[in-house]
């Protein structure tokens, strides 16, 4: 990999579109073993001064215009909740905006770098609400003046927030520049709630689901010790949520793509060491297992009850310094969709929190008002149950399944690159495909192989290895057939990507539909559900763009997992309970048993 130039797999350029599709995928994903994505260093280097801008200039514009944080003091911030405050509204503008995660090459932004803004400022692009059959007022896919208004509105009232002052409230300590007005985060949460309804997209792009809860604590109690115990709560459930969900084989692929896909991992043999048998056998190695649920799973589960509970500094300081070392990787590795600053932004959080304002210092689970108490766990863990059991009620992020590998996802399957090429010249959106974002900078042929490396990368997941089983009998064949990640279909629909399949689901492609007028068969996308817990029955859909869903059914994990990424084997056996009536698979079914096919 050179500093410029990207990491290309072996085959001649002008030869690879030839290529069977199962070859082409295996061929792919050996690479993305030993190169990862292949990004040029450049883009890694882009990143970091990323990261290092948003932590100079949120320092910088949160002492400029916050009374009682003085650059002459800097030490004194440390202790100051309203700086913990203005980083996270800081944090929140800039994700809503699109500056933060999902920005840049590693994204699929590339000409722009962005989304965002440049979508939810502007009329008639999509957007997609949650429940539009049982919210009155939120029916419809068109963004019209008043979602753009809202969404303007919610920018100014984010930048508001930044020029305001402390005040104090009840139990501040000694000293204290004060709290951010209560009136003021109360506001920004109706707002974004109420976009919510509209839009999701937009909701999830603010990482409503983290900052949200805690501001309400802030904006509604009366007493500080409550408010901070309220975060704490907030923050611990957030990393043991992540860590339940993560009691799957989803994850062990997750860990093993990012090592592969990490910038500074050098040693080819340690990239091999990740994977069984490389080129044999490219499920997680046991090694792989060690690190994600020994350094992963483990910590992100009893690290938090750690910090939750210690009476000790030094027991603080370990869990501290573990979750530090957490966080640094998952930076280390810049993993696509790049969510960077939240990382950053929960190393800050953690000892600030928790160093600061310890449980054996009047900030411990006993010393927050009973009623508010039950009140915090039961925001916090409900919508985690609810995504845990229920996964198709509630968005991935919701369900705290962060980097877990399992979350609703999709692939679509083209009939012809004339039928993707439609969606540039009928939907209004502020960026083209992403094959024709980089085909000027690449050329055709290297543009193409970077694009089917997303589809390469989805099925080393369980879940992408089911989308591709599932076009395999719904299509005539996938060799002339053109398959491109939901995630970044999403991308450039939306202008935003974060994994979740919920973005990309019946109501964005029926959206899709209403424009472009596809034919059936010109566009069929596969959709897989989360895992739920205690279950391993995986829930999977076909969705024809012109005929809605045609097919429902479920598949074993296991299967799933246990098979090579390129299906060597034919497809994921699968047990279909639901067929639309009339419709007919054009694919060749594949023999099993007990009515799976």
């Amino acid at each position: 990999m050179g500093y410029r130039t990207a990491e290309l797999p072996p085959v001649a350029l002008d030869e690879f579109a030839t290529i069977p599709f199962f070859e082409r995928m295996k061929m792919l994903q050996l690479h993305w073993v030993k190169f990862g994505f292949g990004t040029p260093k450049q883009t890694i280097i882009f990143y970091v001064w990323k990261i290092f801008y948003y932590a100079l200039f949120g320092l910088i514009f949160c002492g400029a215009f916050t009374k009682g944080l003085e650059f002459n003091n800097i030490a004194d911030w440390w202790h100051q909740p309203i700086l913990y405050q203005k980083l996270m509204v800081w944090t929140i503008l800039l994700e809503i905006m699109g500056l933060a995660a999902t920005c840049g090459p590693l994204a699929f932004h590339f000409d722009p770098p962005i989304g965002g803004i440049l979508y939810w400022w502007q009329n008639d692009t999509l957007r997609v609400p949650p429940y539009p059959n049982h919210v009155p007022f939120t029916k419809g896919n068109r963004r019209t003046p008043w979602d753009s208004g809202l969404y303007k509105l919610i920018v100014f009232w984010l930048v508001m927030m930044m020029f305001l002052s402390g005040q104090h409230v009840a139990g501040l300590p000694k000293g204290s520049a004060g709290v951010m007005p209560q009136w003021a985060l109360v506001t920004y949460c109706c707002l974004i709630l109420l976009m919510g309804l509209r839009d999701k997209v937009v909701f999830l792009s603010a990482r409503s689901e983290q900052y949200v809860p805690t501001m309400l604590y802030f904006g509604l109690f009366h007493n500080f010790h409550d408010m901070i115990i309220g975060a704490k709560i907030a923050i611990v459930v957030i990393w043991m949520g992540a860590g339940f969900s993560k009691l799957q084989h989803g994850f062990s692929s997750t860990v093993a793509i990012m090592v592969q896909n990490t910038p500074w991992m050098v040693s080819q043999r340690f990239r091999r060491a990740t994977v069984k048998d490389y080129p044999n056998d490219l499920r997680p190695s046991k090694l792989t297992h060690v690190m994600a649920h020994v350094g992963g799973t483990t910590c992100e589960l009893v690290m938090p009850l750690v910090l939750l509970f210690s009476p000790w500094p030094w027991l603080t300081w370990i869990a501290i310094i573990s979750l530090w070392m957490l966080h640094t990787f998952i930076i280390s590795t810049i993993p696509l969709a790049v969510p960077l600053e939240w990382n950053v932004f929960f190393m800050f959080v953690v000892a600030f929190l928790f160093a600061n304002f310890p449980a054996g210092g009047g900030y411990g689970v006993g010393d927050i008002n009973p009623v508010l108490l039950a009140i915090v766990l039961f925001v916090a863990l409900a919508p985690i149950v609810l995504g845990a059991l229920r996964p198709q009620y509630v968005s991935f992020l919701v369900g705290m399944k962060q980097y877990a590998g399992n979350w609703a996802a999709a692939t679509f399957s083209f009939r012809n690159k004339s039928m993707e090429d439609r969606i540039n010249e009928r939907v209004v959106k502020a960026a083209d495909n992403q094959i024709d974002q980089i085909e000027p900078l690449f050329g055709k042929e290297i543009s193409e192989i970077f694009i089917q490396k997303a589809v390469a990368f989805r099925m080393m997941h369980p879940m992408g290895r089911m989308h591709i089983s599932a076009l395999m009998r719904h299509t005539a064949g996938l060799d002339d057939r053109v398959q491109r990640e939901g995630e970044f279909v999403s991308n450039v629909l939306t202008g935003w990507n974060f994994g979740d399949g919920h973005c990309l689901d019946e109501r964005l492609i029926e959206a899709l539909q209403q424009r472009c007028q596809y034919e059936p068969g010109d566009v069929v996308v596969a959709f897989t559900e989360s895992q739920p817990a205690f279950s391993k029955k995986v829930q999977y859909r076909v969705i024809d763009a012109a005929l809605g869903t045609v097919e429902k059914g479920w598949y074993h994990n296991d299967d799933a997992y246990n098979e090579q990424p390129w299906l060597p084997n034919g497809p994921i056996p699968h047990t279909i309970t639901w067929t639309l009536p009339g419709y007919v698979a054009p694919g060749v079914a594949h023999p099993g048993s007990g009515g799976r096919v």
